[in-house]
């Protein structure tokens, strides 16, 4: 969350190779409880910026993302401590708006325009996510909401959209335009992995291979000379160093 009162403060996109894309001169704060979450959380939300159409007393003008890191430790079957990392960004996106209904005028209607053009992108993003071809090109750079997003979309990662909408038929266009977002990002496929070391997942699928050869060998009469379904041989064995 930004330390500074100063809610307008632009801020910067950065990328690093081992950790990705950042916001630069944020605050990231180390928590032990779920209460220190939430007092987090407050101070962030505080500083989103919000004011008043004719559709919404408290509208959004802004996106907000809030970032849980989460590490975890464990000794590995060589003794050593094994450190998996996961990222979970939960995603307040400012609804689109028609400034028919709302009237917005002078900065409430800037703040429309850019809100509208990243949704805009975000909808671009996801589609060509669905549709595209592997190893297509995908306009993540195309907006600062989509850059940052880039791994909880098309990158190691599970996603979910929650949509709200309203039973006004006055907003069923907005409902059912809303409701056909995110249609199409339930269609985006990623493959989700484990985030640690290549050492500790080399040494993790090796040890699972060895139990699952001890499994084999004791279904098989406890003894190796009698022919594996998985294709056990001492070449194997000993390339994962079982004797």
């Amino acid at each position: 969350y930004m330390g500074s009162s100063n809610t307008k403060a632009k801020l910067e996109l950065k990328e690093k190779p081992d950790t990705g894309v950042y916001v630069k001169d944020l605050t990231a704060i180390v928590v032990t409880s779920v209460d220190d979450l939430k007092k987090i959380q407050v101070h962030g939300r505080q500083n989103r910026m919000t004011a008043e159409t004719l559709m919404n007393g408290c509208s959004s003008r802004s996106h907000a993302i809030f970032t849980i890191t989460i590490e975890t430790s464990e000794l590995g079957v060589d003794g050593k401590p094994r450190i998996r990392a996961g990222k979970l960004h939960m995603v307040d996106l400012a609804g689109s708006e028609r400034q028919s209904k709302t009237e917005a005028t002078g900065e409430r209607q800037i703040e429309a325009t850019k809100i509208n053009l990243s949704l805009s992108t975000l909808c671009h993003v996801i589609s060509t996510l669905v549709d595209a071809k592997e190893g297509a090109f995908v306009p993540y750079r195309n907006s600062k909401l989509t850059r940052l997003l880039q791994d909880s979309l098309g990158g190691n990662t599970k996603t979910v959209m929650i949509t709200n909408i309203g039973p006004a038929d006055y907003n069923y266009e907005e409902s059912l335009n809303t409701l056909r977002y995110a249609s199409r990002a339930k269609f985006i496929k990623n493959k989700p992995r484990i985030n640690e070391d290549p050492k500790d997942a080399m040494i993790r699928k090796f040890q699972e291979e060895i139990e699952q050869l001890k499994a084999e060998l004791e279904r098989a009469g406890n003894g190796p000379e009698k022919s594996l379904s998985g294709g056990f041989n001492q070449e194997r064995a000993g390339n994962m160093g079982v004797k």
